[in-house]
């Protein structure tokens, strides 16, 4: 998957006149994308067009945007020491293949975010939360997330507290621990809670997760000890062992003494994954954490590219419009103006500041040359923002009769709420939304 990211960013040697033309190509297929997507109203239009937008921006984006920041902004050099060259030790500061941290740091800052924001925020339309997605990745997110991530490398892989410390001070420094404590201890409770609901009770996921340790624990020593340098072989590896994981997870669901032993209550499983976490911060970086990121990686990105190749295959019709009379804050799925709610719920994919403490974490000590802070730093951040597209894809297929039933307030009493602008109404006595369409 990292190797088809490459192709796709980095063009290959060719005639200067040809890639003038193609690149003039892509960006007037996205400028066509995006118009079909922002002028369209009172016609449906097909799922495609996203899809189109997202890759000529992010493909731009990455090619000549990432570059000007590069060379005039940040002046990378590609002979400059980085901290896994001057500090390593072997268990923090490793110096690691670009793939292999591309993967760590995607793994890292793609969590459930940019999959719920763009959800909850279609209840505005598919036009605000598309347009905020393309261009806050292009010129806010990412370009944040390379920039923090440079600034760490430049600074011996320094945190975000330690660089807050150093240029503002003492009680500056504090002030910034206390906060970035409290953003982790908040989202790290947040999201065990989704992990703990998704894998309780569920033996077939608990067992395909659970393999993924002793898979990392594999590719980690396979690269380092056995065939030191050869990403592709244990990427090879990484997959298959990934394939006969899934496989397994059903085998042990089916299979009743091994369903009975991965069937985990959600106390359990919290704990579990606590000692995970401390098992994975305690061992070197190079065993445990960076494989099992970089393996973590071929499963979404997979999924990604699969759920891209099915629209392109399938062609659906988005059912939700560009804007719906929700932007007024009166929607049932949160309440909430469009401004500045679909900027705020659409965090992770377009720009969201708890990337700064990931691009200042491990990440900067595993990097071999500033060079590589750009497909790391950048790049990701767009493999993420795909995530966010495709998740607003997905919610938006949906007709609005069942996307918006999911958000009923239910309650008990008689009467219910018509909502005329997409003709669903939602009865109370029966906690049900009902579309016209019959979604």
């Amino acid at each position: 998957m990292a190797t088809i990211l490459g192709a796709l960013f980095e063009t290959k040697p060719m005639p200067k006149p040809l890639r003038i033309v193609i690149w003039i190509g892509v960006a007037l297929l996205g400028a066509l994308a995006v118009a079909t997507i922002a002028l369209r109203r009172g016609e449906q239009i097909n799922a495609m067009w996203l899809v189109i937008a997202a890759f000529c921006s992010f493909a731009l984006g990455y090619r000549f945007y990432s570059k000007f920041v590069s060379a005039k902004v940040l002046g990378l050099d590609e002979q400059r020491a980085t901290p896994a060259e001057r500090l390593e030790n072997g268990r923090d500061f490793v110096p690691t293949n670009k793939w292999v941290v591309f993967g760590h740091h995607f793994a890292a800052i793609a969590g459930p975010g940019p999959l719920v924001g763009p959800v909850l925020a279609a209840q505005f339309g598919y036009l605000p939360g598309t347009l905020w997605v393309l261009a806050g990745a292009v010129f806010g997110g990412c370009v944040q997330d390379f920039v923090i991530l440079l600034f760490s490398i430049r600074r011996d892989g320094k945190s975000m507290t330690e660089m807050a410390r150093e240029e503002i001070g003492r009680v500056g420094g504090f002030v910034a621990y206390l906060a970035v404590i409290s953003i982790i201890i908040i989202l790290l409770g947040a999201t065990a809670l989704i992990v703990v609901n998704a894998l309780k009770l569920s033996p077939w996921g608990t067992f395909t997760i659970a393999m993924t340790i002793p898979i990392a624990l594999i590719m980690g020593f396979y690269l380092r000890r056995l065939r030191p340098g050869k990403v592709l072989e244990t990427s090879v590896l990484g997959f298959v062992l990934v394939m006969l994981a899934i496989w397994g997870g059903q085998w042990a669901s089916q299979t009743p003494s091994m369903a009975r032993a991965f069937t985990l209550s959600a106390p359990t499983l919290a704990i579990l994954i606590i000692v995970y976490g401390f098992a994975a911060s305690a061992l070197p970086v190079w065993l445990l954490l960076a494989p099992r990121d970089y393996l973590s990686t071929f499963v979404k990105l997979g999924t990604i590219a699969l759920l891209a190749l099915g629209i392109v295959v399938l062609r659906p019709t988005l059912h939700m419009p560009a804007l719906t009379r929700f932007v007024d804050g009166t929607g049932p799925v949160f309440a909430g103006r469009i401004f500045p709610f679909a900027f705020i719920t659409i965090a992770c994919g377009a720009i969201s500041g708890f990337h700064s403490l990931i691009a200042s974490g491990t990440t900067p000590k595993l990097i071999r040359r500033e060079s590589e802070a750009r497909m790391v730093g950048y790049g990701a951040m767009l493999a993420e923002s795909t995530v966010a597209i495709m998740a607003m894809i997905a919610a938006c297929v949906l007709q609005p009769g069942t996307y918006f039933g999911r958000g009923c307030w239910t309650g008990s009493g008689s009467g219910g709420r018509d909502y005329h602008g997409l003709g669903i109404s939602c009865d109370r006595s029966r906690d049900a939304f009902i579309g016209s369409s019959g979604g």
